[in-house]
């Protein structure tokens, strides 16, 4: 991709501090962020946040918010505009630091902050909609005149984990902004410091307070949700995390947008088109970020009669995978992030070998000073028993169950038989099938043909049902997500009169 640098070298230790009230803050105590390739290394240190400091930033934050919030939203667009300009002159060492941070590849680094600007002004271009209301006029019975406009919220909080984490923040980041509120985001602890980079690089240029980063350990971040003054927390992150916020919420009455994990299905009918061009993009949903991608496809059910093909297909493009570290030339799939989830991993690949399930693992390990990291070899399992953990959780990981069917009936059935409901996919030759099973699937963005972030329309409302979550993010809904209704009635003279008659 043009513009990433091939000799890029960042050997020096990263460091970032917190930005609250338009300044940079260091703290005494410091986050060490670890290199999930190898282990015992250090990526760099982040800022770890006392209680006095969060308190500080949601103060900083409060007290920007009436200019803010006073200003046209023409114009709160235009100075947002020149706050993102120029964020791709550290693209390079932004992904460079990310895909040590994280364990990614580094062009999928690379291709997380580009996401970030993308997003950004493709909220400004939907400004003009933002103070758009309506007209609710007189009619028998309502002597009234009632204009119901939107007022934005005030301080709000953005919580992003750590696999796509600058893409992901600008999912709601700038929509919260435009609404008129101002933000305290909050990077994830064990992958920081790109994410708090880039974020301080666009605070700088926004009046002081109107964006704010902290980072930090979890157990001083509570009044980061439950500080009266916080008006709504969007977060994203594990089903589990999802409850916890919820439930640090539900003390202040604190709102909250939850986008959660996922058990999305991709469906192959009996016409589906399986060649190179559709394979491709298959492997692309399952194995992109080695799994850890929340809207990846984590379960595939194929039509009996073209069970072989998809097994096929993804074996001969798993067979080439090169498992290393991420900035490495060649590299096609890094580490999972954390031991925990390389364990975890694992432990549903050996409980499906054990249950009798076929499964096919590709690649070679890296040795040397990669042998202590968190790799895992990609795996299929073949038609094993709908019960097992690999069908049944959110693996996000490098492994992926494909399971027969024989009915179109059966396949929407297993599809929907999940606690998630955040994406799934039909693939078929047919745009009627397309739509009526597409439109049987529970959950909140459904692909024809495809499946994945790659593909995720960046205008389009994104968020899940059942356990993946509630509110939307994107477009004109996500940023009146960040925003209520008003509503000012007006007596009208004449019909109440003559309601009097």
């Amino acid at each position: 991709m043009v513009g990433l640098s091939d000799t890029l070298s960042t050997e020096a230790p990263v460091r970032t501090g917190l930005f609250i009230g338009g300044e940079e803050r260091q703290t005494a105590e410091t986050i060490s962020v670890v290199d999930p390739a190898k282990a015992g290394v250090i990526v760099g240190e982040a800022a770890s946040a006392s209680a006095d400091d969060v308190a500080d930033a949601v103060a900083a934050a409060k007290a920007a918010y009436p200019a803010w919030s006073a200003l046209s939203t023409a114009e709160r667009a235009r100075q947002m505009a020149e706050a993102i300009a120029g964020i791709a002159d550290e693209r390079d060492t932004d992904a460079a630091i990310l895909s040590q941070e994280n364990g990614k590849i580094r062009m999928e680094a690379w291709v997380d902050a580009l996401v970030f600007e993308i997003r950004w002004n493709l909220a400004l271009m939907i400004a003009d909609e933002v103070d758009t209301g309506k007209t609710l006029p007189v009619m028998p019975g309502i002597p009234v005149n009632t204009e119901v406009s939107y007022q934005s919220l005030g301080v709000v909080t953005i919580i992003v984990p750590f696999n796509w984490p600058i893409a992901i923040l600008a999912a709601s980041l700038p929509h919260a902004l435009l609404a008129g509120n101002t933000v305290i985001v909050k990077p994830p602890p064990s992958a920081p410091l790109a994410t708090t980079r880039v974020v301080q690089r666009v605070a700088e240029k926004l009046p002081a307070g109107v964006l704010n980063v902290v980072t930090g350990r979890d157990e001083n971040m509570g009044a980061l949700i439950q500080n009266p003054d916080i008006a709504k927390v969007c977060f994203t992150g594990s089903v589990n995390g999802g409850k916890r916020i919820m439930e640090m919420a539900a003390k202040s009455l604190t709102r909250v947008t939850l986008e959660l994990g996922g058990n999305d299905a991709a469906i192959f009918t009996e016409d589906a088109i399986i060649d190179d061009v559709h394979l491709d993009r298959l492997y692309a949903a399952i194995f992109d970020s080695t799994g850890q991608i929340c809207m990846n496809a984590k379960r595939v059910y194929v039509h009996r009669s073209r069970m072989q093909e998809v097994v096929d297909g993804l074996s001969a493009r798993l067979e080439k995978a090169v498992i290393g570290y991420g900035l490495d030339e060649g590299t096609t799939m890094g580490p999972l992030h954390s031991p925990v989830q390389k364990a975890f991993v694992a432990e549903i690949i050996e409980e499906a070998k054990d249950s009798g399930a076929t499964v096919l693992e590709f690649g070679e390990l890296p040795g040397g000073d990669l042998a202590g990291g968190n790799f895992l070899r990609p795996a299929i399992v073949v038609d094993p028993d709908p019960s097992l953990r690999v069908v049944t959780q959110e693996q996000f990981g490098p492994v992926i169950p494909i399971l027969p069917f024989d009915t179109e009936e059966e396949a929407v059935r297993a599809a929907n038989d999940t606690w998630g409901g955040l994406c799934g996919s039909v693939w078929t030759a047919d745009p009627e099938t397309a739509t009526r099973i597409g439109s049987q699937l529970v959950c909140g963005y459904v692909w024809v043909n495809d499946h994945g972030a790659t593909r995720l329309d960046l205008r389009a409302p994104f968020g899940g049902m059942k356990q993946s979550g509630m509110g939307r993010e994107q477009g004109i809904e996500g940023i009146r997500a960040f925003q209520d209704t008003r509503s000012i009635g007006v007596i009208d003279p004449e019909a109440l009169a003559a309601m009097a008659h």
